[in-house]
């Protein structure tokens, strides 16, 4: 184990070793142009390419240079150094472009930033001819060259400045074949291009050389026959032939031509014959063509017109559908000493349905209900000329108007009256009437435009005198509309709020009508409001003048003040007066008051009657009032309180002393029979009361209590019974006591004393 372990020990180190001496990084890539970026031509340059590289030990490393001009590769080289020189001697615009290097080492490689290099100026180009003089038809060659230019060339020959050929160059020059086409003088040079991506350069001019084209002795010849004018109809001859040549006729070629059309070919001589119009004015051309050599001879010919191309006209110039309408045929230009106006007869086209007039060229007709186009032919000399089409459009009439108002019309308020006819031509215009006396016109010029007018009305029947006429024929009078007839509406009057039952006269549980009435013009919108609120009790609209809100089973809450507002179209608001409403108490609630006091009334009655029955059955009893001695008891006293219809008697309580003597004096029964009697039959309905009070210890002291008339007291010491009083006639000792009414208010009649008991002396 111990000689194994020592060897790849060993092994490893050296593997290690090896591997460190080999590691590299490249770091940076530059290149740089020198002497500069900007260089003019011929000038040398140098690119120079650097490498830095971070190694790892001491070996030596291979650098793998390449240089790229434009992303093409010019030039590669190995080093061991860490920069490399590329040189460019004599620099043209060719080596114009974008330079970049790269640098590989083992695997590894990293290129430069681009750096552009700018060559300023082309050499100038050289021209060589293969001679100076020739004749015409014949050939030269010429070469142009570029010196010292490389790359895409391309050359451009001139002869007298005028652009001959050009051609792209093979390296740096072009040859080619220069021929002339007439004799002279030419002086010739060529320039050339450079073209690099994305831009171009130009030379300058090269020299200039002249070169001289001799004239060879044959030329066409062209002749056209008459000489002099030329009418169309007429029968033209064209002669081209060649002249001076003598030499083999097969390598003539002759070519007559006018303008663009061919007329004929031939080689010695050319004959046509042609009849020729307006049309065939301009040039005729006699070409000679012998090998490369190119002769021309040319005319220009005039054709006079004997009479010009037909105009067709229509009159009137608007004519209406149906209307009679003239067409009218002629021909403005004619020779007269050529052709006289009867010797051009006129036609129109087979389906105008137009009969001739008695004049040449005139013809008539109806216009149709559509447009038509027209045309007509004239004839002369078996010369046929056709006019132009004539588009006829015929107007259309209007028709009867309709004449309406925009929105309403409200009394006394400015309103817009439209007027429009459904059909017609434009324009149409429209004149408003009033009673057949013109108001206003208008004059529309857009399909169904309505002509607007502004009038105001103060009386409804007012609106029934407005018209309107539409008119687009001046020849013929308008159409006129109907009467305008329209709703007029009246502004509203102020408003008037009627209350039934009358305001005085409503009670609880009344159903009130508030009648709103208007003056004007239905439909009509009614509000009716409370002063003491804001919001309208109800709105209503009807087509009358007046409507009516009813409350139903109003009470005591309903007493307000009332008011209405009413509204119609015109947008008039008017407000009624106010009506004040206090609502009564119900006509059952104070017949129930009246009817409970009654019946209270009646009880109270009824209950004094009973009583007062009660007290005459006691007396009829006794038959005469009792009579007390003074030695009675002295603690009994009688009380009488008398009521006569409103008259009321009260007792007064007396008390007297037992020991004196009577204070009443005893009648006989008899007398007081008729005494009660005559009370009765003269105050009815007297109720008596008797109330026993005891005495008190003072006698002298009588109480009285204050009624609305005379008080009595009757004092009795001990009573009597009706049988002792009836048997015994005479009076006991009686004192009569006249106890007055104190109340001032109390009548003193002698009748409030009648049935009292007479005094004793």
């Amino acid at each position: 184990m111990g000689p194994l372990f020592l060897l790849s020990s060993t092994l490893f180190f050296c593997w290690t070793m090896v591997g460190a001496d080999t590691s590299f990084t490249i770091r940076a890539v530059t290149l740089t142009i020198e002497p500069g970026n900007r260089l003019l031509r011929d000038a040398n340059a140098t690119l120079r390419c650097r490498a830095v590289v971070s190694t790892l030990g001491s070996q030596e490393l291979s650098h793998a240079y390449t240089f790229y001009k434009d992303n093409t590769v010019v030039y590669t080289k190995n080093s061991a150094g860490s920069e490399l020189a590329y040189s460019l001697l004599g620099v043209r615009y060719f080596n114009t472009g974008k330079y970049k290097c790269r640098v590989d080492i083992e695997g590894q490689g990293k290129t430069s930033d681009p750096s552009k290099l700018t060559v300023s100026g082309v050499s100038v180009p050289f021209l060589q001819l293969s001679t100076a003089t020739l004749s015409e038809g014949e050939d030269l060659t010429a070469k142009c060259t570029a010196p010292g230019e490389s790359g895409s060339i391309f050359f451009y020959f001139y002869a007298d400045g005028k652009e001959l050929l050009e051609q792209r160059g093979k390296s740096n020059h072009a040859e080619t074949k220069l021929s002339f086409g007439s004799g002279g003088v030419r002086r010739v040079h060529c320039e050339y291009t450079v073209v690099l991506s994305p831009g171009f350069i130009k030379s300058n001019e090269s020299n200039h050389v002249s070169v001289t084209v001799r004239e060879l002795s044959f030329k066409p010849v062209l002749e056209i026959r008459p000489v002099q004018e030329i009418f169309e109809g007429d029968q033209l001859s064209v002669y081209c032939r060649i002249e001076g040549y003598h030499r083999d006729p097969d390598s003539i070629k002759l070519i007559l031509s006018h303008g663009t059309r061919l007329l004929k070919t031939g080689r010695n001589q050319i004959n046509s014959s042609i009849d020729v119009f307006p049309e065939d004015s301009g040039e005729f051309e006699c070409r000679l063509e012998i090998g490369n050599v190119v002769k021309t001879a040319t005319e220009t010919l005039s054709v006079i017109e004997l009479f010009s191309v037909p105009r067709l006209s229509v009159s009137p110039a608007e004519v209406f559908q149906g209307d009679k309408m003239l067409l009218t045929c002629s021909s403005d230009v004619l020779v007269a000493r050529k052709l006289s106006p009867e010797d051009i007869s006129y036609t129109m086209d087979t389906e105008s349905q137009l009969a001739p007039g008695p004049q040449a060229g005139r013809f008539s007709g109806s216009a149709l209900p559509y447009r038509r186009n027209y045309t007509c032919t004239a004839v002369a000399r078996g010369i046929a000329k056709r006019s132009k089409a004539l588009l006829v459009v015929p107007r259309v009439s209007v028709v009867q108007p309709r004449i309406s108002v925009v929105g309403g019309v409200i009394l006394g308020r400015p309103f817009q009256i439209q007027c429009l006819s459904e059909q017609g031509s434009l324009p149409i215009t429209y004149t408003l009437y009033k009673e057949y006396e013109p108001m206003n016109n208008a004059t529309v010029s857009r399909p169904y435009q309505e002509a607007l007018f502004t009038a105001t009305i103060h009386q409804p029947s007012d609106i029934s005198r407005y018209m309107c006429e539409a008119t687009n024929n001046p020849q013929k009078d308008g159409e006129l509309s109907k009467r305008l007839n329209t709703t007029v509406i009246a502004p509203l009057s102020a408003a008037t709020l009627t209350v039934l039952p009358a305001p005085g006269e409503i009670f609880e549980g009344n159903t009130v009508y508030l009648i709103c009435g208007v003056t004007g013009t239905p439909p009509v919108t009614f509000k009716w409001y409370r002063t003491d609120r804001s919001q309208p009790l109800f709105t209503g609209t009807t087509n009358k003048d007046s409507m009516d809100h009813q409350v139903h089973g109003v009470g005591h809450d309903d007493s307000d003040t009332y008011y209405c507002e009413a509204l119609n179209h015109a947008r008039n608001l008017v407000s009624s007066q106010l009506v004040l409403i206090e609502v009564r108490m119900a006509l059952w609630k104070k017949g129930v008051i009246a009817a409970s006091c009654l019946l209270v009334l009646c009880v109270v009655v009824l209950l004094c009657v009973l009583r007062l029955k009660s007290r005459r059955g006691k007396k009829e009893v006794t038959t005469e009032l009792s009579v007390k001695p003074s030695s009675s008891k002295s603690d009994d006293s009688l009380t009488v309180s008398l009521t006569h219809d409103t008259e009321a008697y009260t007792a007064a309580t007396v008390t007297v002393d037992r020991t004196t003597s009577s204070m009443w004096s005893v009648r006989p029964a008899t007398a007081a029979s008729d005494e009660e009697a005559s009370v009765g039959s003269r105050e009815p309905d007297v109720e008596y009361t008797e109330v026993v009070h005891p005495l008190p210890a003072d006698p002298a002291k009588v109480v009285l209590k204050k009624g609305t008339d005379t008080v009595y007291t009757e004092l009795q010491n001990s009573p009597l019974s009706v049988a002792a009083a009836a048997a015994d006639h005479e009076y006991g000792s009686l004192q009569y006591a006249d106890l007055k009414n104190t109340d001032p208010l109390v009548s003193r009649d002698d009748n409030h004393h009648h049935c009292l008991p007479v005094p004793v002396d």
